[in-house]
């Protein structure tokens, strides 16, 4: 075992440059851009820091100024950063185009770039073991099988040390054109997997049923201990064991949307990470989910601690002086 300290939750993905344009129009009239990153494991990594917990993320970047930024800015955060720098491959981006306030558009860049030649050989020696729990997602099925084989090597490495392995399916359909099954490798992760999450409509693909609570059954029936249905603006269902809950989303003035599940996963995770009840869970994860909508980007409105106690405290004053 390593000297370094152990890790709550260690994420194995890909993260991105994102540009965004400052003012809601068509991009082709937009002249001036935000420059940023964004991914899921990153994004779910950020916010179980952000909550207080040990958060580490791996993955691979271009040896560009865009994966220095990603470098830079995910350490900021407080997580631990794992990179393989690629000499002969860029840094993937993404586009978010804003249409009209309240809405947006991703375009991806990826397919070739440094995150899609992601390898098992990338994960250093000793850092899935020193992890409670190993978090993954179906992003990197679809990037291909590079990817997908690192994150199957990593399961294989948490299996044996005793790691709970969490998977958020984060179905991206432009990552599946050419002809190569999601619902396949979506139902190869989730048997392997201590815990599923997943929306209602990426559940469908894999299970092949839409009733949110035949979802959490078949799931559960592939062999993960814990499955949870994220339900957006209609709140979270679980099941673990024995126990079965659901919760309301709560609301709040929505600005983006994006990365709000990570944060839910996030939420879930940190408590897991705690030994806390479902409920208790369930309650966290949502109150993170709503947050993250209350602000632009991927990951910078996920709340801390003192965050989700502000928020189930109206009667404080909202300015603070």
């Amino acid at each position: 075992m390593s000297e370094l300290q152990q890790l709550d939750v260690l994420c194995i993905g890909e993260s991105l440059g994102l540009l965004v344009p400052e003012s809601p129009g068509k991009l082709a009239h937009v002249r001036a851009l935000r420059l940023g990153f964004g991914g899921a494991e990153s994004n779910v990594a950020i916010g179980v820091a952000r909550l207080g917990g040990a958060a580490g993320w791996a993955g691979r970047v271009g040896a560009d100024g865009i994966g220095e930024l990603i470098l830079r800015e995910i350490r900021a955060e407080g997580v631990e950063v794992h990179a393989a720098i690629d000499e002969n491959a860029a840094t993937a981006m993404m586009l978010k185009e804003r249409p009209r306030a309240g809405a947006s558009r991703v375009s991806y860049y990826r397919s070739v770039q440094a995150g899609s030649r992601l390898a098992a050989a990338d994960l250093a020696e000793g850092l899935v073991e020193r992890a409670r729990i190993l978090h993954v997602t179906g992003i990197s099925a679809g990037l291909g099988e590079g990817p997908l084989g690192a994150v199957h090597a990593a399961i294989d490495r948490a299996h044996a040390a005793g790691v709970l392995v969490s998977f958020d399916v984060n179905h991206r359909s432009a990552l599946w054109r050419d002809g190569r099954d999601p619902g396949a490798a979506y139902r190869e992760l989730a048997a392997r997997a201590d815990i599923v999450f997943a929306g209602d409509d990426e559940a469908a693909l894999f299970t092949g049923v839409t009733d949110p609570e035949a979802q959490l059954d078949a799931i559960r029936a592939m062999g993960s201990t814990c499955a949870v249905i994220k339900l957006g603006d209609r709140g979270a269902i679980a099941s673990e064991r024995d126990e079965r809950v659901r919760r309301d989303a709560l609301r709040v003035d929505v600005v983006d949307t994006v990365g709000a599940g990570d944060a839910f996963v996030a939420g879930w995770l940190a408590e897991t990470a705690r030994g806390s009840s479902i409920e208790h869970r369930i309650d966290t994860a949502i109150a993170c989910g709503a947050l993250a909508c209350t602000g632009d980007g991927d990951w910078e409105a996920a709340p801390t601690r003192s965050d989700l106690l502000a928020f189930h405290s109206p009667s404080v004053d909202p300015v603070q002086r």
